[in-house]
């Protein structure tokens, strides 16, 4: 009999497709026991991205309805997944046992609803963060023509906002990168996509300035906000977005959020997009994070250590007492290298505090972040006590702060077992001793026989039965057992006030006590009875950890603090870094530079960097080098490796140098390398330009630029007089210190036109018709390229090499005798023709001996005799 296509789905798949439709834009996980099931479009899409089968299961409107479901205990692998390939999930739990549904009925649908929102902004289970990494959620607002943008990691509590016009978006999502973005604007698709986040678009009530100050005095249970700061109608939009959304995510758990913190403006080096990702800061060009500074100097060895460096680096400060302190506190550990050891050492069993206080306040935690919790205090108080009273005032503070948690630390050592399971529901992370009632329910549990059988003494001594029994059934459970020889004895008093008759057979009689059949009901119920008082500890100790979440949220900070100084201080002693000088002049001064990340690449291959100079200081003058030079020189790495510098000095790190005094960098900005931008038709050279634009519109006198062959996708003459109006611009306009790379040699000229510019270029030699690099910037100017021989080293053909060698000379030449048209000389040049490629030399008798030499086989006699040989030879095969 085939299903009426107008049949009423069954109940429960009108339950599915109600919730389906409470929670639209969202994968829906829908809990059937151990698996979460997906149907419907929601299941093609979800075998699809997730590579599952993709079965069916039952009709809905005469059609069969696709299914496919995941495991419940392997689903945040699935999560991950469906999370990375843009996909937000709602997650659909049995809010009841199915027991209760069937009391209502046998066809009675247990009761589901969802119980929260997975995005790629609210994660917070350790298996699906990077544990170096923050996992933001960002919020941009606008009021009138002023804007703000608020970001927040619900896996840490960090909560900041700051006012933020449209025009300084992008930049600020390029430094935060966070995964997802609140907007009520669709015209943010492009910018947000850019910033490599999803965009979520939210109804313009949820950012309301009004609604979103009651949502943040409810929050954090005050009646007003003054106590946090004074914050603009569209920062307090922006946060209300925020609480709004996760509220809506979390199903009204919100996450432990710390008071929000206001960044002020100017606080930070400006750094734009484009900067930041050819200056590889935090990722590299391939996309990965290995070949980005980032990667070459992290040392930390805690995950909140890892992830404050990288806000260091994509923030370096601008504020130059606290600048200081950091490289007091870095220089206090790199001259004391025992205690750096020791504070590292202590440091790598430190776990993640953040997060995992994080996961208990959102009861999403388990035993194993109790312990993480208790494993954090106990290392905080040992580094404490490691840290001496003279150290450097950031330390100092630090070590304040691992300070008086003593009480929740003994609580938590006595509470918990050394290794406790991940889940509460597994059990067994309650210590022994801890609660009496959980011991005696375990014994119960565990060793049941032996407490029965100490009970089977006792009545056998009672009742003077030497023979008395305590056994068991599936009709009377428990109960003791006598021979009728003795049930008069037995049913009178006083021992009849104690054993109760149950049942007599032929030869023996039965009896009960109270104390046995509460017993009984112990045994019975012990498993369960033991999971419940584990779980009653859990929510105990978890209380106790969330009342002390501020201090404990202090603590793990002060531990990244240390982590990080302590990180500098390793990666100053291991590469010979120095403490740079800071001051608020323009002075802009390194000696013996060198670029951290080619640095470590060369070391790996045992080869050694190149060390430079670089002097942008004049008094109230620009400061502008221009740089010439052939290609594969080095150009491009000095040019980076002193951007790289000034971010690493202002970040409080020590700097890869052999001296350095940097005057604080206001903004850093770098045009280098080629790359267009097709989606947006947008050639190399419109990128180019656009990059260009953007510095020379916004470079101020604090800035520091560097641009790399400026005009290079277009003809000859126009990228010389862009390369060329770009240079007194930035010299008479934004007045910044600046290196400036061209090929373009005959801008040279302007070093005597403009004071400040001087005139810098990478050494070469030639030998025998080959070049040979230096990698040594030198003051004066390069009057070629090398670009064909550059050329040959890259594998052309020879033959192209050779006809672009006589082009060249034709060219240079014409050029010497004053030729008007290029094109003319060109015209008088025989076509080029495709030579035969000359034959391989043949090997000679020379060659052959010295191939067949085994050096470390060869006493001095024979590599006497050997070198007498080998003169004979060469004088040979030189006739």
């Amino acid at each position: 009999m085939t299903q009426d296509p107008h049949d009423p789905p069954t109940p429960m798949m009108a339950q599915y497709l109600a919730i389906r439709a409470a929670n639209p834009g969202a994968l829906l996980f829908y809990r059937m026991g151990d698996f979460y099931e997906m149907f419907f479009d929601d299941a093609v899409a979800a075998a699809s991205a997730l590579d599952i089968a993709l079965t069916k299961r039952g009709t809905h409107e005469g059609q069969p309805i696709p299914m496919c479901g995941v495991p419940v205990h392997a689903s945040e692998g699935y999560l991950l997944t469906l999370i990375r390939k843009g996909f937000r999930v709602a997650i659909a739990e049995q809010m009841e046992d199915p027991a209760e549904a069937r009391k209502r009925g046998s066809k009675s649908v247990v009761a589901r609803d969802v119980v929260r929102l997975v995005t790629p902004g609210t994660l917070t289970e350790e298996s699906l963060l990077e544990a170096r990494r923050h996992n933001y959620l960002a919020a941009f607002a606008q009021v009138r023509d002023e804007g703000a943008l608020a970001w927040v990691d619900i896996s840490t509590g960090a909560f900041q906002v700051m006012d933020c016009p449209l025009p300084r978006l992008a930049p600020e999502l390029a430094r935060l990168a966070p995964r997802e973005v609140l907007a009520c604007d669709r015209g943010l698709d492009e910018l947000v996509t850019d910033a490599g986040a999803a965009l979520t678009d939210l109804h313009a009530g949820a950012f309301d300035s009004g609604a979103g100050t009651r949502r943040l005095c409810a929050l954090y249970g005050v009646e007003t906000l003054d106590g946090f700061g004074q914050f603009s109608r569209p920062e307090l939009a922006a946060m209300g977005a925020i609480v709004d959304y996760l509220d809506m995510t979390q199903k009204g758990k919100l996450p432990l959020l710390r008071p929000p913190v206001r960044e002020k403006a100017g606080g930070t080096m400006q750094i734009d997009a484009a900067t930041r990702r050819n200056l590889e800061l935090t990722q590299a060009l391939s996309g990965g994070r290995e070949g980005s500074l980032l990667a070459a100097i992290d040392r930390t060895v805690t995950a909140p250590g890892a992830r404050l460096l990288e806000r260091r680096i994509s923030a370096p400060s601008r504020d130059l007492a606290l600048i200081q302190a950091r490289h007091d506190a870095v220089a206090g550990l790199a001259g004391d290298p025992r205690l750096m050891a020791d504070l590292r050492a202590a440091l790598a069993r430190v776990p993640d505090m953040d997060r995992a206080l994080s996961r208990l306040a959102l009861d999403r935690g388990g035993p194993r972040d109790l312990a993480a919790i208790r494993a954090g205090l106990t290392q905080g108080a040992t580094i404490a006590a490691r840290l001496p009273d003279d150290a450097p005032d950031i330390l100092r503070a630090a070590a304040a702060d691992l300070t008086g948690h003593e009480d929740l630390i003994d609580l938590l050592d006595a509470a918990l077992v050394a290794e406790p399971p991940l889940l509460a529901r597994d059990g067994g992370f309650v210590a022994e001793g801890h609660d009496e009632d959980l011991d005696q329910t375990r014994r119960l549990r565990d060793e049941g026989r032996g407490v029965i059988a100490g009970m089977q003494a006792e009545y056998a001594a009672l009742a003077g039965v030497p023979s008395l029994k305590i056994k068991h059934n599936n009709v009377l459970g428990y109960f003791i057992e006598t021979t009728a020889t003795h049930a008069e004895r037995m049913r009178t008093e006083p021992l009849s006030r104690t054993f109760i008759h149950r049942q007599t057979t032929a030869n023996q009689i039965r009896f009960t006590t109270v104390e046995l059949s509460e017993l009984e009901t112990r045994i019975l119920n012990a498993r369960d009875r033991v999971l419940e008082i584990e779980r009653a500890v859990f929510d105990r100790l978890r209380a106790a950890v969330l009342e002390g979440a501020g201090p404990i949220g202090q603590a793990a900070r002060a531990l990244a603090e240390i982590d990080l100084a302590a990180a500098f201080a390793d990666l100053a002693s291991g590469e010979g870094w120095v403490r740079p000088r800071l001051d608020d002049s323009r002075a802009f001064m390194i000696t013996g530079g060198r670029h951290p990340v080619v640095e470590r690449a060369l070391k790996r291959k045992a080869d050694s960097f190149v060390a430079n100079d670089c002097d942008l200081t004049t008094g109230t003058t620009p400061a502008i080098w221009l740089l010439t030079g052939p290609n594969m020189a080095g150009k491009s790495t000095f040019l980076r490796q002193n951007a790289l510098i000034a971010v690493l000095a202002q970040a409080g790190a020590f700097v890869p140098a052999r001296a350095a005094h940097v005057g604080l960098v206001s903004q850093l900005f770098s045009r280098v390398g080629a790359a267009d931008d097709l989606a947006r038709g947008r050639s190399t050279f419109m990128v180019e330009m656009v990059e260009t634009a953007a510095i020379l519109n916004q470079a101020d006198d604090r800035a520091l630029v560097i641009l790399d062959e400026i005009g290079r996708g277009t003809s000859t003459w126009d990228g010389l007089s862009i390369a060329w109006a770009v240079m007194e611009h930035l010299h008479a306009a934004n007045r910044c210190r600046a290196l400036f790379a061209t090929h373009y040699h005959e801008m040279t000229a302007l070093t005597a036109k403009l004071d400040g510019v001087e005139n810098a270029t990478v050494a070469v030699r030639e030998w025998e018709g080959e070049v040979i690099f230096l990698h040594e910037v030198i003051k004066g100017a390069a009057d070629r390229s090398y670009g064909v021989q550059v050329a040959r080293l890259a594998g052309l053909p020879a033959s192209v090499v050779d006809r672009a060698r006589t082009v060249l000379d034709a060219l240079e030449k014409g050029e010497r005798q004053g030729a008007s048209r290029p094109a003319a000389l060109i015209d008088d040049l025989p076509l080029f023709r495709t030579a035969p490629p000359p034959p391989a030399p043949k090997a000679s008798a020379l060659d052959a001996r010295m191939k067949a030499v085994h050096p470390d086989a060869l006493t001095p006699r024979e590599a006497l005799d050997l070198i007498y040989e080998l003169k004979s030879l060469t004088e040979e095969t030189s006739r």
